[in-house]
């Protein structure tokens, strides 16, 4: 039987990061894979925010974001417009909605999501509002069994101050097969894509991949922290 996985993340280029190469290892199996991105991706790297002055950078991410998800195999890409880098001027209420709302849609059993410990504002926000709304509250319309955070280069590992909460992965998904997709669904998004020794370059995505692998006796991992499983 198959599962509903959804992929909640910040903007695009985390759902590759954090799990390309485990979303096309679903759809191998056959589950129905949908992704939820939350941000626009583009306005932080203006002093102050004007999404009109961007409008054709936002269409064209968007745009990126479609076919990552069917390189990936993912079944629907839903894309949100909150402020990038900035969501911590919006009452998390807000953001909790449309996390339930996406839930609703897509029925998820598995949810993989950012990792409340991240650097990046957006990220820690996405993963508060997804513990709220995952809540296992009796008489939900729908009740989510299993999520998982992922990493995030650049984000995740430079996340110093939380020495007491970092990442600490304690489950891998083999991408020895998937791993070239991944690295090809990267590519696309060409605005975000930096050179070596960048973490998000294509040497830095491939050596994590290594390493994860290493932890657990494989060539190439990506690597989750469970944050719940019920069974």
């Amino acid at each position: 039987m198959s599962d509903n996985i959804l992929i909640i993340a910040a903007h695009p280029d985390d759902e590759v990061l954090g799990c390309g190469g485990t979303i096309v290892r679903h759809v191998s199996k056959g589950d129905n894979c949908y992704i939820t991105l939350l941000a626009e991706g583009i306005t932080a790297r203006d002093n102050i925010r004007n999404s009109d002055n961007r409008k054709l950078e936002i269409e064209t991410l968007k745009g990126q974001s479609k076919k990552v998800a069917r390189l990936l195999g993912a079944h629907e890409v839903e894309l949100n417009s909150f402020p990038d880098n900035r969501m911590d001027s919006i009452n998390l209420i807000d953001v909790v909605k449309v996390v339930e709302k996406a839930i609703d849609k897509f029925r998820p059993d598995v949810i993989y999501t950012h990792h409340y410990a991240d650097l990046n504002i957006d990220h820690q926000i996405t993963a508060k509002a997804v513990e709220t709304a995952t809540r296992p509250i009796i008489g939900k319309t729908h009740f989510v069994s299993e999520i998982y955070s992922f990493e995030v280069l650049s984000s995740t590992e430079w996340s110093f101050a939380n020495q007491h909460c970092h990442f600490h992965p304690n489950f891998f998904v083999d991408i020895k097969e998937t791993l070239e997709t991944k690295i090809e669904a990267l590519s696309l998004y060409t605005s975000e894509v930096k050179d070596f020794p960048h973490p998000r370059s294509y040497e830095a995505v491939m050596n994590l991949s290594k390493i994860r692998g290493s932890q657990a006796g494989l060539y190439a991992a990506e690597a989750f922290s469970l944050i719940r499983k019920i069974t």
